[in-house]
């Protein structure tokens, strides 16, 4: 079931000639499944803080767990894999996920929790930087679109997780996290036939290694060009890291909501991020990778600076607005930085996916010590502040523009 292909041929070299649409489409839904069981912990947050009686910084500390482990390995991960292809390291990894939610489902105390969600973070670690590299290789060249897809399914993913938690985790307590045991099954089950297309059909082309074309920029404009996709990095996912984690409690505290109708409205912001996950790859492929990223972070700051003064009709509408441009950076990002370094996109995808989450474990835990220590309103105030970091976009050379 997995080699059929679309008929959208491209000249672009180092690459399959052919855009693979089932596997695309395929790896794209495992990810919403590795995302959606990634997105059961910020969603259980106000459940597990009640039931172990957790402070903010716990709570920073339980997503720091999780998102140092999914980020660490996986720039290694891609190293690695770039050397020595392994096709079902997708299923191992989704089957590490499987194990680390049924811990989870059974944690007594605050330190079991923090070791089932590092090993979900560890099957998150193995499944990205292979993912990443499956939705190159089925791209056809359309690479912006590829990441865009691939990444769509993960924030969909991110979506669903927090509602499916307000609906059966929240009413049924915490064993039913048990559930989410079955997406990781069929994710087990799809990732074994995608690795089966790697081995069948895609690792014979990543052995022969085609050269690309060098993008003409010295070692010193490139270290320079990663260091500030690395502030960029760190601007969208402190800022996410907060609204992930913190965007229900913000709205319990302001306007009194229940936990429920709070995680309705996280949902709520994380579909918008999915759509605009989707918009950012395309775009970048027509109208160039770093004028979306600049519209992108910077484009997305006065409504990030109008959220914490806003009322409750209009916070809704800002988080919306926000979600869709801050998300629509990251396949752009992405893929603007294997440009930077062609023939490394496992290494490339490990490093960019582990710095997010890193950034967002790290972001996560600074800022719940933040709101402690002050209070979770004044912590939205100062992450207001994040996308200014956008401007320094306009020091990064036009990749698409060396390269004709």
């Amino acid at each position: 079931m997995m080699n059929k292909t679309d008929q959208t041929t491209t000249t672009q070299p180092g690459i399959a000639q052919q855009t693979v649409y089932t596997v695309l489409y395929s790896i794209s839904f495992a990810h919403l499944l590795n995302d959606m069981i990634q997105a059961v912990i910020p969603a259980i947050y106000p459940l597990i803080k009640e039931s172990f009686h957790l402070d903010f910084t716990q709570i920073g500390l339980v997503t720091l767990a999780y998102q140092l482990t999914a980020s660490i390995l996986q720039p290694f991960v891609g190293l690695y894999t770039d050397k020595y292809p392994k096709p079902f390291s997708l299923a191992i990894g989704m089957g590490i996920s499987l194990f680390g939610l049924f811990n989870l489902a059974f944690a007594s105390d605050f330190y079991w929790i923090l070791l089932s969600v590092s090993v979900i973070g560890v099957g998150s670690s193995i499944f990205h930087p292979d993912s990443s590299r499956v939705a190159y290789l089925a791209s056809g060249g359309k690479r912006g679109m590829a990441q865009a897809v691939f990444q769509l399914g993960g924030n969909a993913g991110s979506a669903l997780g927090p509602l499916l938690a307000a609906l059966i985790v929240v009413p049924y307590g915490q064993h039913s996290v048990l559930w989410f045991g079955i997406a990781a099954l069929i994710g087990i089950i799809l990732l074994y036939n995608i690795g089966s297309w790697y081995k069948r059909v895609a690792l014979p082309k990543v052995n022969k290694a085609v050269q690309e074309t060098s993008v003409g920029l010295s070692k010193n404009r490139i270290a320079i060009s990663l260091f500030i996709l690395l502030l960029l990095i760190f601007s969208k996912f402190f800022y996410m890291a907060g609204m992930t984690s913190y965007y229900t409690f913000y709205l319990m505290d302001k306007f009194h909501l229940s936990v429920k109708d709070a995680q309705i409205q996280l949902f709520i912001f994380l579909a918008a991020v999915a759509v605009g996950t989707f918009a950012g790859g395309p775009l970048g492929d027509k109208f160039g990778r770093k004028y979306i990223i600049w519209i992108s972070i910077l484009g997305a700051a006065p409504f990030t600076l109008l959220l914490p003064y806003a009322n409750l009709f209009f916070t809704p509408i800002l988080a919306i607005c926000i979600g869709l441009l801050i998300s629509s950076a990251f396949s752009a990002i992405l893929v603007y930085a294997q440009e930077l370094m062609p023939g490394k996109v496992g290494m490339i995808s490990g490093l960019f996916f582990g710095l997010a989450f890193g950034m967002g474990g790290l972001g996560s835990a600074l800022l719940g010590t933040l709101a402690d220590h002050t209070s979770i309103s004044y912590m939205f105030d100062v992450c207001s502040y994040l996308p200014l970091i956008g401007i320094l976009t306009g020091f990064l050379p036009d990749v698409e523009n060396k390269k004709k």
